[in-house]
């Protein structure tokens, strides 16, 4: 530990140092009980009055280099010890990879059961992902299809960029097209989380229960156009989610999300993967389940504009 507390010790004081180089750093030093990783982490990323807009990124390089000997104190590389918990540092603007680019959403519309027109906002597949769903990483072994092509990964995909007319109907079916993708796989076949394109750090659980069948629900922060985006994945008609999984849980590449089934499409064994992006300034945590999938709170996307590549 002493030796820990001498590495550590310098470092803060070489952080504080560099925190007097700069005004914005100093505004928000001055506000006391602010503790010195999140002052860094403000001052860095917020930007906004009365703070400078930019920070030099010779700056911010010499106090991320400053703060490096902290990842001894049990925090890994880019991150500053906080009461306990491990901050992430922003990175220079120059430096900073803009993620994906920005999926735009666009209007469709399109019939439902009773033959009411509706409108809906949605985001269909960006041109410079591949339309072959077989290329794309799935939460499931995915059968055969990836490999001698004697079954699909997707046996049904996402249509709701198409015209009512190419939508998929069905007697039933409770709903007109279909915002995700269907992967056949035998029941109890564990689903486990997947990193999405550009997420960063890990994948969160906002919800457990009864949506599609039963449910989980994770959101997953992607960078995309230079900014921070996030996503919803939606794994209905589960046999079960994973034991102790629960609102609030991480998730990293290769977790247990749950296992294959057929609850709320009985006899029918698959699981249903949606891709949803949140609305600015919407609190999954906070919504019911059904709101989870309301367009005035989310948009729903093609998964193969999220879903890693193979």
């Amino acid at each position: 530990m002493k030796a820990v507390l001498s590495t550590v010790a310098p470092a803060r004081a070489r952080v504080r140092s560099l925190l007097r180089t700069s005004s914005a750093l100093r505004w928000f030093q001055s506000n006391a009980g602010v503790p010195l990783a999140l002052t860094l982490t403000a001052a860095l990323s917020l930007g906004s009055p009365p703070v400078e807009p930019v920070l030099a990124a010779a700056t911010l390089r010499r106090a991320r280099a400053a703060i490096e000997p902290l990842a001894q104190a049990g925090c890994p590389r880019g991150t500053l010890p906080d009461n306990g918990a491990c901050v992430r540092l922003p990175v220079a603007a120059e430096d900073e990879d803009d993620g994906q680019p920005e999926a735009e959403s666009s209007t469709n519309t399109h019939r439902d059961r009773l033959g009411r027109w509706v409108v809906y906002d949605e985001i269909p597949r960006r041109p410079d992902r591949t339309a072959d769903y077989d290329a794309y990483r799935y939460p499931v072994p995915c059968g055969a299809g990836a490999t001698d092509g004697t079954r699909p990964c997707v046996v049904s995909g996402y249509d709701l960029d198409r015209s009512d007319d190419r939508q998929r109907h069905g007697q039933r079916l409770r709903q007109v097209g279909h915002g995700a993708v269907d992967l056949v796989e035998p029941r109890g076949t564990p689903v486990t989380s997947v990193a999405l394109e550009h997420q960063q750090g890990d994948a969160e659980v906002i919800y457990v229960g009864p949506l599609f069948g039963t449910t989980v629900v994770t959101r997953h922060t992607l960078r995309e156009g230079g900014r921070l985006r996030d996503y919803l994945l939606i794994f209905g008609h589960l046999d079960a989610p994973a034991p102790g999984l629960q609102q609030g849980s991480p998730l990293r590449e290769g977790d247990l999300v749950g296992f294959v089934g057929d609850t709320g499409s009985p006899d029918i064994v698959h699981l249903h993967l949606e891709a949803r992006r949140l609305r600015d300034g919407v609190d999954p945590a906070k919504l019911a389940p059904s709101r989870l999938i309301d367009g005035t709170n989310t948009v729903v996307c093609d998964p193969r504009n999220v879903l890693p590549l193979r």
